[in-house]
């Protein structure tokens, strides 16, 4: 399968089975979400059958700006490479107000990561490398395999699909519906999303030219050449720009999109002299919602199914690919009789939470971007002439709040500090990269990270060594050693990993002391940290992470 192919390639159709199945895991909806969903499961061991119900990849560029930790989960997935190579790579984000820059920012202003803040990548590039991987995998993938009917039962949801020649059931013990914001599965069992529909309009130019812009996301308000208006510059591999022009509540969307109409708009962005051809052409609407709850026994949404936001601040995509990164070791862990049903719960609870998070960042930049009356206009263009030379200024410019991850700071899950930690990672946040040595060879951290538990020990004394062998038995724990220069590694240490924080990064990040341990989870996320610690200590917070001291409730 060649790149250039993912925009127009049709997949292969499979045949319809000749008699009804059971499968213990259907994903419905074979975009990023639920590609990403159906590789996280098929690592962990998992059989999964995908149910799409159409055969190509997404068209035009949709969603194009992947986060920093979109990247660092995708690397555990195995895709993180390719779309890293093919995207393109930036830090840097500029505003203008009128003809004027009045601040740039940097989004990853320190050393020592091993992905970039963002990358922008056309969706149907992202579908495609992670299609690619499914089928590496041997993920079963259905095109042209449309869910008509379902049955939302206790124990088990039976679908009836659809095919081009024919229809058949399916029984699945789990139905994970990643099936977009007008998600089918949601309308079958009587559900629906609340929230917020925002009345403006937007027009999306994908073009492509040689423009002489760097890699950065630029955002201008009330640009002369757009007055009124914002606007917004990305961009994307193959001298693609991305152009999102705000027109107003007011404007014919069958008009806008005409080529002859947005071809000026356009042109006097780029400038007269510039050269350039439509790729793509859409006007959209947004709205910022949720549903009440992600789960309804044995079916669970993820991504713009469970939950949706304005395009401003890249928190769509990015959001449902945590929502996977979340939900797929919890189902592993209890498919495999190590975790109780109600481990499922606190997916909802902590998305939810996240969801919550995302839909206030989003409503709040929407509301400074298109202001509704002439005190809001007064006070955001007030903000932008002071941002130029006042930092408390800048603080309350909005031009989307860029995606960053969650930190499940009150999740059941987690163990609370006993003793007071700073560095980069609160208890239930994801974990932060830093450059390792293993046996002498540089890693990252990360890329060690996420299979399993992880209990890590740093500079550890000799009585936690000896009670770290006890430990080592357990099936769902791994132990690292990260050790600084100066420790001395007694012969005990040889079994376990031994990583050198060489350039004591790691031990900043972490605020990190002699003795200091970590657990963290299968998504990452750090679930408990100790100064000191005993065996019961980290027996008890493993139970508690995998869901042990919850009760049973349906979120």
């Amino acid at each position: 399968m060649l790149e250039h192919n993912f925009q127009t390639m049709q997949l292969p159709i499979a045949p319809t089975p000749p008699h009804d199945e059971h499968h213990p895991i259907v994903v419905v909806g074979a975009g990023p979400v639920g590609l990403g969903m159906a590789i996280d499961l098929a690592l962990r061991g998992q059989p999964v059958v995908v149910l799409d119900d159409d055969h190509q990849f997404s068209v035009g560029s949709r969603a194009i700006c992947f986060a920093k930790r979109t990247l660092d989960i995708w690397d555990r997935l195995g895709v993180s490479e390719r779309m890293v190579q093919k995207g393109v790579a930036w830090n840097i984000g500029k505003l203008f107000f009128r003809d004027e820059e009045v601040w740039s920012f940097n989004l990853l202003p320190e050393a020592h990561h091993r992905h970039p803040a963002f990358i922008n990548l056309q969706q149907y590039y992202c579908e495609g490398y992670l299609y690619q991987r499914a089928l590496e995998l041997g993920i079963t993938i259905r095109s042209k395999h449309k869910v008509v009917a379902l049955e939302n039962q206790a124990d088990h949801a039976l679908l009836t699909v659809s095919t081009p020649d024919g229809s058949y059931q399916i029984q699945a013990d789990w139905l994970i519906a990643c099936d977009g914001a007008r998600s089918p599965i949601r309308s079958f069992i009587g559900q629906s999303s609340q929230g917020r529909i925002f009345q403006d309009r937007f027009l999306i130019a994908d073009v492509r030219t040689k423009a002489s812009y760097p890699a950065e996301r630029w955002f201008w308000f009330d640009p002369p050449f757009h007055p009124n208006q914002s606007v917004l510059l990305h961009s994307q591999p193959d001298d693609v720009w991305r152009i999102d022009f705000q027109l107003g509540w007011d404007a014919d969307p069958v008009e806008e999109v005409k080529e002859e109409n947005v071809r000026p708009r356009v042109q006097a962005l780029l400038g007269e002299d510039i050269e350039f051809d439509f790729e793509w052409i859409s006007i959209y609407t947004f709205a910022c919602e949720r549903m009440d709850k992600f789960r309804f026994n044995r079916i669970l949404f993820a991504g713009d199914a469970a939950h949706r936001v304005s395009p401003f601040g890249a928190r769509g995509a990015n959001s449902g690919i945590q929502d996977t990164d979340n939900l797929a070791w919890k189902l592993d862990l209890h498919l495999r009789g190590q975790a109780p049903e109600s481990l499922l719960d606190t997916y909802c609870s902590e998305r939810r939470y996240a969801a919550d998070e995302n839909l206030t960042y989003s409503s709040r930049a929407t509301d400074f971007i298109t202001p509704k009356s002439e005190i809001s206009l007064l006070f955001r263009n007030t903000t932008l002439r002071l941002a130029k030379e006042h930092g408390f200024a800048r603080s309350l410019v909005n031009s989307g709040r860029l995606s960053t991850p969650s930190t499940y700071e009150h999740s059941e899950l987690n163990t609370p500090d006993t003793q007071p930690f700073a560095g980069s990672v609160g208890l239930g946040g994801p974990a932060c990269d830093a450059p390792l040595l293993a046996a002498q060879q540089p890693v990252w951290w990360l890329g060690l990270l996420g299979q399993g538990f992880c209990l890590v020990l740093f500079d550890p004394t000799p009585a936690q060594l000896q009670q770290a062998q006890a430990l080592r038995k357990h099936s769902l724990l791994q132990i690292y050693l990260i050790h600084s220069p100066e420790y001395s590694l007694a012969p005990s240490t040889t079994q376990f990993t031994v990583l050198t924080d060489h350039e004591g990064i790691w031990r900043q990040r972490y605020d990190a002391q002699a003795g200091s341990s970590y657990l963290f989870r299968p998504d990452q996320h750090l679930a408990a940290r100790w100064r000191h610690w005993d065996h019961a200590q980290v027996t008890a917070a493993l139970e508690r992470a995998c869901g042990h001291t919850q009760q049973e409730t349906v979120c």
